[in-house]
């Protein structure tokens, strides 16, 4: 026995080791991701039994791990529905039109390949260095409304997770000047179909772990994916320079979305400000509910179990 085979199989315990570990590692990463989606899915009422669920798959991380969880939860949800795999091929140059129908049909997914030459179109409309991503996702939601109602899907899936949520709520409120954001659920904008999020709960960090771990062939966006001047680039790093400096502020902020009070907020047409009178009587979203202080010396605590109007000051 040579040298290098004696030390190759001195080595196998350890890669066995870490092969068990990695596979141990990566069914926890799935049962988590399983269980959020699962989570998202019943808080929002997104999938109904019956249902016939068009997933978006565009080649990316997040759409091979929507489809990935949904054909899991499909063998084990008390309900029944369908998946139909969607892809637009938008004539990208040098895109691998042969790797989503392979991976599909591996997995026994039915599937539909719809060949639209968006590129061209958004070639020729937008300028050189200029931003891509609003004209081709309206062209692409025109595609796929359309396929929708060919294949009778009643609901659309799409792979938005937390992360482009949050993203979308500060462009909205950096650039738009609006508090808004991604729904997990909404009309359409043809006011035919039902689009649904089901990663909303899923960060993108452990998306790509997934990726990784379950070797997706992914196919890289070479229409505007290197696109360093894109706002929602810039909103991104922030966020999760954020999140480095001041661990747990982005989970914070993703949970105040779900958490709002629109008794403290300056839109006219969800409180009648003019009709605002004293009640007489202690109301429990007063101006102590928007007390800023309270919140910034941690001192809410505090304040719950002090009935601070009998305190004198």
């Amino acid at each position: 026995m040579t040298t290098g085979t004696q030390t190759e199989l001195a080595r196998t315990p350890g890669n066995a080791r870490e092969a068990h570990r990695a596979e141990f590692e990566a069914n926890k990463l799935r049962k988590r991701l399983r269980r959020l989606v699962g989570q998202a899915i019943a808080d929002f009422s997104m999938i109904e039994s019956g249902d016939r669920v068009m997933v978006c798959v565009s080649g990316g991380k997040d759409s091979y791990g929507l489809l990935d969880i949904l054909l899991s939860l499909k063998n084990r949800a008390p309900l029944s529905f369908d998946l139909v795999a969607v892809n637009l091929d938008q004539k990208q140059p040098g895109f691998p039109e042969e790797v989503l129908p392979r991976y599909l049909a591996a997995r026994g997914v039915p599937f539909r390949i719809v060949e639209q030459d968006t590129y061209s179109v958004i070639k020729r409309v937008i300028p050189e260095g200029r931003t891509m991503c609003s004209l081709c996702s309206r062209l692409r939601r025109g595609v796929l409304y359309r396929v929708a109602r060919e294949i009778g899907a009643t609901k659309i899936a799409l792979g938005h997770h937390r992360d482009d949520i949050l993203a979308t709520f500060f462009l909205n409120l950096f650039f738009g000047g609006k508090l808004k954001t991604m729904p997990p659920k909404l009309v359409s904008d043809d006011g035919r179909h039902i689009v649904i999020r089901p990663l909303a709960y899923v960060r993108e960090r452990d998306l790509a772990r997934y990726a990784a771990a379950m070797a997706f062939p992914i196919i890289p966006c070479n229409l505007c994916g290197e696109q360093e001047n894109l706002q929602r680039k810039q909103v991104t790093a922030l966020l999760r320079e954020w999140e480095k400096q001041h661990p747990g502020r982005v989970e914070t902020i993703f949970n105040a979305l779900g958490n709002i009070v629109t008794t403290h907020l300056l839109d006219r047409t969800l409180r009648d400000f003019a009709a605002i009178r004293p009640t007489g009587t202690p109301v429990p979203d007063g101006d102590r509910a928007c007390d800023a202080d309270a919140i910034e010396r941690g001192s809410d605590i505090r304040f719950a179990a002090l009935d601070v109007d009998r305190v004198d000051v």
